[in-house]
């Protein structure tokens, strides 16, 4: 086996460990002070009754916010700690596995600082999603497997095997790392002569073991999880125009200038000339071959959410951060090099100043970020109507209704009255009387009475209540008392063959 050289010495310069530690910092006072979004209230839901699965996710970001509402309160702060922390670690395992990987310090440096300068991470690197616990077990993946090129034994495999399995409980994305791993030792000789030795099936035999955490909970609750994402990969037509919107979003989100880098470095990504921080690709490639192929696939039928391909983010911003390397130190490529981390970090804090406070709405403005204003004083409102009608309980035909409702202190219990698998036994949804009357309130063109009747014997219009989104567009819902369910809609929601209340 040709063996290979030690990577470059030395740890990370002083300037990294000092920005990685301050935007940490920075991300924790926003953590704190930006609102929660639909689905990270969904999410906490979730960590007040800890499973093995839940209806649209693996459990990994649900024990990740458990941890931190135990540490630091039921609070916007709690929930995203843990989040947030391991984003700020993400940043030296991007600048090691960089190293690990033939680059020299000042690019491994580069990679890990346009990592954080990335649209998506400089966003979302305080939010508790699915995808802030998967991309970093993705990383460490990546820097087992980049060990096991110089250190041989098992050690390191079943360090992967571990990793790769715990992005999986994360999420299901995580899957296409086994199909990367096979292409990336299939390519060179080394790789395939790894492939007759016992350590890369340990490997896959750890990771599908933690895996089966999930399938076995799945195949106790009629394989919810794996029936609502898996579905996704069935083609519904043609409709190539979502590509165009894939390759543009990604433009922005991963950055514009890190993308113009990368291209470069994509060009010839194993093309590693005789000098320092000549970077070996061949990894990083390998195992974001197979999810960007189902992304782009995926786009020919249905539209790819914006965050999804965050995973190969990594990847991308250490390719980007190398073929910057190789360019001339005068020009305008040097300009677009030294402009790249500043123009993502500042879009990205505007971004995160915008979020955290009203005053900088537009008014009249139909802004996104209103989904996430208001909450408080619309549930206060909400609950004196209750009280003054009687209601027991308040419904939802929507999960971010009903999860916004609840983490603002909702003084009933809250049930979406469709849906009702997204909600674990030990969801306060549960603990409502339908014995009793029930309030129900969702955005006004959800619901009608027609529909409502479906479930109920008895549907009551009780007007109107505006939710205000700071100065921005406000949103208008409908009120409804309802009583005499026809069918437990508890375990069963309101779905069924004479129709529903509809979501849209």
């Amino acid at each position: 086996m040709t063996s290979i050289p030690a990577p470059p010495r030395g740890g990370p310069p002083v300037w990294l460990l000092v920005f990685l530690l301050v935007i940490t910092t920075l991300r924790l006072v926003l953590a704190a002070a930006i609102p929660l979004t639909e689905d990270e209230a969904y999410y906490r839901l979730w960590a007040q009754g800890l499973q093995l699965g839940y209806y649209d996710h693996p459990p990994m970001i649900a024990w990740w916010i458990r941890a931190g509402m135990t540490l630091a309160g039921d609070n916007a702060f709690g929930i995203r700690l843990v989040p947030t922390l391991i984003c700020g670690l993400s940043g030296l395992l991007v600048f090691d596995l960089a190293k690990r990987l033939d680059a020299d310090v000042k690019t491994a440096a580069r990679a890990s600082l346009w990592y954080n300068a990335t649209l998506v991470i400089g966003l979302g690197g305080n939010l508790a999603t699915p995808d802030a616990a998967a991309t970093p077990f993705w990383i460490l993946t990546l820097w087992c497997l980049a060990r096991t090129r110089r250190t041989p034994g098992p050690a390191w495999w079943i360090a992967a095997g571990f990793a790769a399995g715990l992005a999986c409980l994360s999420k299901y994305s995580a899957l296409f790392l086994a199909p990367g791993v096979v292409i990336w030792l299939l390519m060179s000789p080394e790789g395939r002569a790894n492939l007759k030795r016992p350590w890369p099936w340990a490997a896959a035999v750890i990771a599908a073991a933690i895996f089966g955490i999930n399938v076995t909970w799945n195949a106790q609750h009629h394989w919810v999880t794996f029936d609502k994402q898996f579905g996704r990969l069935a083609p519904h037509g043609l409709k190539p125009q979502y590509v165009a919107d894939l390759l543009l979003g990604q433009l922005f989100l991963l950055n514009p200038l890190i993308t113009f880098f990368a291209i470069r470095g994509l060009k010839r990504p194993w093309d590693r000339a005789e000098e320092p921080g000549a970077l070996d690709a061949s990894l990083l490639v390998a195992t974001s071959i197979p999810f960007a192929t189902y992304l782009l696939l995926h786009a020919l039928h249905d539209r790819v959410q914006a965050h999804w391909p965050v995973l190969i983010y990594p990847a991308l911003a250490i390719i980007a951060a190398a073929a910057a390397g190789r360019v001339p130190d005068q020009g305008w490529l040097a300009g677009a090099r030294r402009w790249t981390a500043p123009v993502g970090l500042t879009l990205a804090s505007l971004v995160m100043i915008h979020l955290a406070v009203p005053a900088t709405d537009i008014k009249g403005l139909n802004d996104p970020t209103g989904a996430i204003r208001g909450w408080p004083r619309f549930t206060l409102t909400m609950n004196n109507i209750r009280a003054n009608s009687g209601a027991a309980w308040f419904g939802t035909v929507s999960y971010g209704a009903t999860a916004q409702l609840d983490f603002a202190h909702a003084d009933a219990p809250v049930v979406q009255i469709t849906e009702r698998d997204r909600y674990s036994p030990g969801d306060g949804s549960w603990r409502a009387d339908m014995a009793r009357p029930g309030l129900i309130v969702d955005i006004d063109r959800r619901l009608s009475a027609q529909a409502l009747l479906t479930c109920f014997a008895k549907v009551e219009p009780y007007g109107f209540v505006v939710r205000q989104l700071g100065v921005s567009r406000p949103t208008r819902y409908a009120l409804y008392i309802v009583e005499g369910p026809r069918r437990d809609v508890l375990h069963d929601g309101c779905a069924g063959p004479r129709g529903a209340p509809r979501v849209e």
